[in-house]
């Protein structure tokens, strides 16, 4: 009787422990299902996005309001970013009185014109980099402004303060995603790095996007203020050939030294290198000194002006310490803008542009 008893028990349970290992083999199953089709679903409608570059133009500011046919032509080389660019004015390189936002400029040099420009660009999906930049009558480097004496100084600092502060106010109203606090100021920063901190600190208090500066390609690991910013902002224009239409391989070969040095800063900074400016014109020793915008050399190349830009889309934009660019220049006129007997910056209407077209959508 007791041995039935039992046997009936160790029957009961065995069966038991069957069930159990039935059902936990069902409920393991039914997870495996789930799990597998919760990773199908992801692969086939979330997959990890690319890295987005930023392929952006330097979108000239001009005397009237923009609309939806200047925009066209941005949105056909596959811009999505537009850097626009409120100039204020200083009288020499020793002046201290910043001028802007006055009757005498340009309606895209205004507040209300930068807003209008940013409102119609970003209508259109392109995000913005606002980068409020001095220009010096006659044309002289902003790298070298200096003031005389320590009164100068804080002239110079009061204005260019507000300046600042004006357009990044606005840059915060209207949500835009880089604002650029300087551009090639390099004596400027050199001899006056308190006042700098003090600038960054109260763009910070009504900005909060990304932020940067603009310095150019000689000078940007002298700049003492990266920590504070969020991209090393480097104006592009590195010398990398002599030779009057240079091969890719002597392209590549120039922006060797250059690619080294920046891809070591941006990792010993642990910050993104964002070209704030970059472009070559259409002449002939085009990459021997691309910032040259004089006018002593002006036969056209349109081949140089291409292979200039092939290698550099080809040496950078693939490179993960690497933002992306703005391309230096684009008029809002687009039919009126650059053409093949152009040998400026602009590669509109020449056969550059459809290389920036076709690196623009690769990247």
């Amino acid at each position: 009787m007791v041995q039935l008893v039992v046997e009936g028990y160790v029957k009961t349970l065995c069966n038991k422990i069957n069930l159990f290992k039935f059902k936990t083999k069902i409920a393991f199953m039914e997870r495996f299902v789930i799990l597998f089709f919760f990773v199908f679903l992801i692969g086939c409608s979330a997959t990890i996005p690319e890295k987005q570059s930023i392929n952006g133009v330097s979108f000239v500011a001009s005397k009237e309001a923009i609309n939806q046919k200047h925009i066209e032509p941005v949105l056909n080389i596959n811009a999505n970013y537009a850097s626009v660019m409120p100039f204020a004015f200083i009288r020499n390189l020793n002046s201290p009185e910043v001028i802007y936002n006055s009757d005498r400029q340009w309606y895209g040099e205004t507040l209300k014109g930068a807003k209008q420009y940013i409102e119609q660009l970003q209508n259109n999906n392109i995000k913005i980099m606002l980068k409020p930049q001095i220009w010096v009558w006659r044309g002289e480097f902003t790298g070298i402004i200096e003031m005389k004496s320590e009164k100068e100084w804080k002239i110079l600092e009061d204005s260019y303060l507000r300046y600042i502060l004006d357009y990044a106010k606005l840059a915060e109203e209207l949500n835009v995603e880089i604002y650029c606090v300087g551009t090639e100021l390099n004596k400027f920063v050199f001899k006056r790095p308190d006042f700098w901190q003090q600038l960054i600190n109260e763009v910070k208090s009504v900005y909060k996007g990304k932020l940067t500066y603009a310095e150019n390609w000689d000078s940007y690991v002298n700049v003492p203020f990266w920590d504070q910013l969020d991209f090393i902002g480097i104006d592009a224009y590195f010398p990398l050939s002599y030779e009057k239409q240079p091969s890719e391989e002597a392209l590549i070969e120039g922006w060797e030294p250059h690619k080294i040095k920046m891809q070591l800063f941006s990792k010993r900074l642990n910050k993104l290198v964002l070209f704030t400016e970059y472009g070559y014109r259409s002449i002939d020793y085009s990459a021997k000194e691309p910032w040259n915008s004089s006018r002593e050399n002006d036969q056209v190349n349109l081949e140089a002006q291409s292979v200039a830009l092939k290698v550099l889309y080809e040496q950078f934009w693939n490179e993960d310490w690497f933002a992306g660019g703005f391309l230096w220049k684009w008029h809002h006129d687009h039919e009126k803008g650059g053409g093949k007997n152009n040998s400026r910056f602009t590669p509109q209407n020449k056969p550059a542009e459809a290389v920036v077209k076709k690196y623009y959508l690769n990247y």
